[in-house]
């Protein structure tokens, strides 16, 4: 099969089927929002799903309007799911990388019964994750001995697109975080957030030029600190593209 064709396929069970033949029983697909975005958190979504068809796809295939109907669905038919925030100041303190495999793996403790910090998690179900498929992520399970953290791994580039429960999470992490950032927009509301959500579109690079970062910015990323330094004029004490409280 063509790639192309491939990469327009519907999701299946390939990667979990692989993973259950080598033995593990229960497989969830993890995927993330936001890496790399200037601003705003990196959301990672966990889900686990019952073994059937399900119309779920990409979350970048569909529209805003379709991909919320989508996440709601994935909401009713999950199994399980849990929703992680990696704010900001994790971001720029450990590296987005650092900060993404941290919140997979609050995910999936939160999802083993431990009490992590989470933004949703539910359950209907005491089965207990013992393998996960990824977008490429790898994951270091062999170092969650100590907590009985899922053992098997699959990370194939692009697993959003060829599996079913990588697209659920894909759906929910986005959904999730594009709401972040329309709240975000209102209260930084010169920065756009609401329509690049946090990348680096031409009208962002813009507002962060004229008016430097503002707290929801990762100031370790090169771009945010280049552009925020390019500003020819302080900021005043009170930010300028804060909406004062009431």
């Amino acid at each position: 099969m063509p790639e192309s064709a491939r990469a327009a396929a519907a999701p299946t069970w390939r990667y979990e089927a692989e993973l259950w033949e080598a033995g593990y029983r229960v497989v969830a697909g993890v995927d993330e929002a936001g890496r790399g975005a200037w601003a705003g958190p990196v959301v990672v979504a966990v889900v686990l799903l019952p073994v059937c068809a399900h119309p779920f796809v990409d979350s970048k295939r569909v529209t805003p309007a379709r991909r919320e109907l989508l996440a709601q669905a994935v909401r009713r038919r999950a199994l399980a799911w849990a929703v992680v925030e990696a704010p900001v100041g994790e971001v720029d303190g450990v590296g987005v990388l650092q900060a993404t495999l941290a919140a997979a793996e609050r995910g999936l403790r939160a999802l083993a019964g431990g009490g992590q910090p989470v933004a949703e998690l539910h359950r209907r179900t005491d089965a207990q994750v013992d393998a996960v498929v990824t977008d490429y992520l790898a994951l270091p399970t062999q170092r969650w001995g100590d907590w009985c953290g899922p053992r098997g791994l699959r990370r194939p580039a692009r697993a959003e697109a060829a599996s079913c429960q990588v697209a659920a999470a894909s759906l929910l992490a986005k959904t999730y975080r594009d709401a972040r950032m329309r709240a975000a927009a209102v209260r930084w509301p010169a920065y756009g957030f609401d329509r690049h959500k946090g990348y680096g579109a031409p009208a962002h690079r813009a507002a962060l030029a004229r008016h430097g970062p503002c707290p929801f910015h990762r100031r370790s990323f090169r771009p945010v600190a280049a552009l925020g330094s390019s500003r020819a004029l302080g900021l005043p004490e009170e930010h300028p593209c804060q909406t004062p409280s009431v």
